[in-house]
């Protein structure tokens, strides 16, 4: 999503109206004021609205409008994504709320229609998670571990109907041109074996799929976090999600120095979820998988950006690291 400054707004339009008349219904009330347009979503399909009801309450309303169909890729994936995640808040999200919790927005409606799709979700802010950050400290970092521990654990085993079959952006079968744009660097021919390995893991879970900072949710002190965004939702192996979301907030030169420490807290928070009889051989598994999710991210990003001729030796390094692997296959 992209992150614009959130303005005040009144519904000054008929759209405006008709959409706050659906949010009411949805919520089970006769009014709702339009508070703020907090941002809008990637490529244009739609935009991110705080709503007042008339009862006090305040909602985050997602809503979905897709420009016209241009017969791309990417606008099929976009398309699947609303779908997906759809499917995640109607069938999934109550989930989240077991012990131990990974908080996620209560669904008030979620409904589709031949015009889009529309999210009247629960408002973070007013229910104990008013953090954001853009810098990610020690205690952001491990506060989205635990939540992350914690959601893989919840949905270990669960086929995932309804989501997408892979979890995440990223995954090899829907990126066709960052594929082609590699040319002839070593990640080209390494791609179906990185997918491979990942696909074929013998524990899978839930992943969220796009667990970078701007989709978490923070309580005040940044004890507990909460996420949001569930449009790459589905299968996969937990530590997709943990490789992702370290990648995004440190640097190759921070990398060297703290990801195993965090990977150890990953784990820890994942053997406290599962039960340690349980973990173990989860644990063997992700471990010896987090190169090879990590690099396997390297893979896009090298074809989304080709012309970003910065150094990652962190990277680097695990891909030669991995390299006996690929090998293999």
């Amino acid at each position: 999503m992209l992150r614009l400054r959130p303005v005040r707004a009144r519904a000054n339009s008929k759209d405006d109206a008709a959409l706050l008349a659906r949010v009411a219904r949805l919520a089970g009330v006769e009014a709702a004021t339009l508070e703020q347009r907090l941002q809008a979503l990637w490529g244009g399909y739609g935009e991110l609205l705080r709503v007042s009801l008339e009862d006090g309450r305040s909602v985050i309303v997602k809503h979905v409008a897709p420009p016209r169909d241009d017969g791309s890729l990417s606008h099929r994936r976009k398309l699947r994504s609303y779908d997906a995640e759809r499917t995640f808040y109607a069938e999934y999200a109550k989930r989240c709320e077991e012990p131990p919790p990974c908080r996620v927005p209560r669904a008030h409606g979620v409904v589709a229609s031949d015009a889009g799709w529309l999210f009247v979700l629960e408002d973070l802010d007013a229910s104990g998670f008013p953090g954001r950050s853009s810098r990610a400290g020690d205690a952001e970092i491990r506060a989205t571990l635990r939540w992350l521990a914690r959601f893989h654990a919840r949905f270990l085993g669960a086929a995932p109907e309804g989501v997408w079959k892979v979890g995440t952006y990223w995954h090899l079968a829907t990126r066709p041109d960052e594929l082609r744009a590699l040319g002839s660097h070593p990640l080209t021919r390494a791609a179906p074996r990185l997918d491979a390995l990942l696909n074929g893991a013998q524990f899978r879970t839930f992943v969220h799929g796009d667990a970078k900072l701007e989709n978490v949710c923070f309580s005040s002190g940044s004890s507990e976090a909460a996420l949001v965004d569930f449009q790459y939702v589905g299968g996969g192996v937990g530590v997709k999600d943990v490789a992702y979301f370290l990648s995004s907030c440190l640097s190759p030169r921070e990398c060297e120095g703290s990801v195993p420490a965090y990977l150890e807290h990953y784990f820890h928070e994942l053997t406290a979820a599962l039960g340690s009889a349980s973990a173990g051989p989860v644990e063997r598994e992700w471990r010896a998988l987090f190169p090879v999710a990590w690099v396997d991210f390297y893979r896009f990003y090298r074809g989304w950006a080709p012309g970003d001729s910065s150094r990652d030796d962190y990277s680097e390094r695990l891909l030669a690291e991995v390299r006996p692997l690929l090998k293999s296959g």
